[in-house]
């Protein structure tokens, strides 16, 4: 009786040689499990293609609704950019498949999982470190960091032994795609200095070609919940596929960074984020007004760590969880409505309201009705200085008044 393996199959080239390659090199039977997580597949031609590879069985898991909350929806509340910037599209899907990868493992009496990661990118850590706290006991293969193979390489060996293949020799960009957003890179992308081309896109158009005229969006939050655009309430899937196409007909949501992956190396990533540009201004502009001072500036600081524990793959971790456990403490208040103005690239948030809101327009206010002590400032500045005023009277040389 053969071995079992899982492979976390997505039907392109490196998965599609990786299969074939599994069977063959461990004479196993290869299982393809194909998530689906919002890249828009078509799961018929797909199965056939694995099948065609080499497949023993195919395995599609629906798994939009999943990724939507327990994924993409603690990261909105979070406020998590990578390095500032990067919304986690990719690495987020990464702990859901590793998931299932195991669920199935376990299922079917495999005896290794697979994955078709590169030796210098970050999904290898990802995937292997999510089935080490899941199961620990699992054996994990990675026949593209092993076979070491050139894109050109693997193009030829799918002819050699007639695996279809959705890419063909020079063509450039290396995809991933989900419901939170896109990643591109390789092939020109790879000279930081080089333009990406406007084909490298699908999400968002280009903002000289953008609408006309800026659109005012509303999106209205329960307790930390996307659940209604322009006064529409939507379940989160669909609620994030429309704001992404809101967004991306504006030109928002494109990103050109050059990322420091966790191997150590830099490399220039393009990554199309409509969605996630659009509903992380919305969440940030109600949760300024109910959140307090030192808990959001913590929050800020926190959000940044817990964006890096993600891009490195310790989503399954006891920091995360502990973590998460703060972030959620401070999402049950984010109740209200947000407007924000999408234009030829831009998204600004324009207005906000909240149920809990802090904002008081009597302190606030320089106008009449102003309710502000303003006489209390100068025992407040006094006191708050104090500690300034008694280092620099001990250790700084006198000066000499002007």
């Amino acid at each position: 009786m053969n071995d079992t393996i899982v492979l976390a199959y997505s039907g392109g080239l490196d998965t599609s040689v990786a299969l074939r390659w599994l069977a063959d090199e461990y004479d196993a039977d290869v299982i393809a499990l194909l998530i689906d997580v919002g890249q828009g597949i078509d799961a018929e031609a797909v199965t056939a293609r694995a099948l065609a590879a080499g497949a023993s069985d195919v395995e599609v898991i629906d798994a939009r609704e999943e990724f939507a909350t327990d994924y993409v929806l603690p990261v909105l509340q979070a406020g998590a950019l990578y390095e500032g910037r990067y919304p986690l599209v990719s690495a987020l899907s990464r702990p859901l498949i590793g998931r299932h990868l195991v669920a199935v493992a376990r299922a079917r009496g495999a005896t290794a999982v697979a994955h078709g990661c590169t030796g210098k990118g970050n999904d290898q850590v990802r995937f292997e470190t999510a089935v080490a706290a899941l199961a620990p006991d699992l054996a994990v293969l990675a026949p593209v960091r092993d076979w070491g193979m050139t894109r050109e390489q693997e193009i030829a060996y799918a002819e050699q032994h007639g695996i279809e293949v959705p890419v063909k020799s020079g063509e450039a960009f290396s995809i991933d795609h989900n419901l939170w957003g896109r990643s591109i890179e390789a092939g020109p992308l790879e000279d930081p200095w080089v333009e990406a081309p406007e084909q490298a896109f699908a999400l968002t158009i280009s903002p000289e070609r953008a609408l006309p005229a800026p659109q005012v969006v509303e999106i209205e939050f329960e307790q930390g919940l996307p659940v209604a655009i322009d006064g529409e309430r939507l379940d989160l899937v669909s609620l994030i596929g429309r704001a992404g196409a809101l967004a991306g007909a504006h030109g928002v949501g494109r990103i050109d960074m050059i990322e420091n992956r966790l191997v150590g190396i830099k490399s220039r990533e393009i990554y199309e984020a409509p969605a996630a540009a659009l509903l992380m201004a919305a969440y940030g502009g109600v949760e300024e007004l109910v959140c307090e001072r030192d808990l959001a500036h913590t929050k800020q600081e926190l959000a940044l760590q817990y964006a890096t524990l993600i891009y490195n793959g310790l989503w399954y971790s006891p920091l995360w969880a502990a973590l998460q456990a703060f972030m959620q403490h401070v999402t049950g208040s984010v109740t209200g409505t947000a407007k924000v103005k999408l234009y030829r690239g831009s998204c600004a948030v324009v207005g906000r309201t909240a149920e809990g809101s802090l904002y008081d327009h009597g302190l606030a206010t320089y106008e009449e009705g102003d309710s502000f002590h303003h006489g209390a400032a100068a025992g407040f500045i006094h006191v708050w200085s104090l500690p300034t005023k008694t280092w620099a009277a001990a250790t700084q040389p006198d000066t000499v008044e002007v």
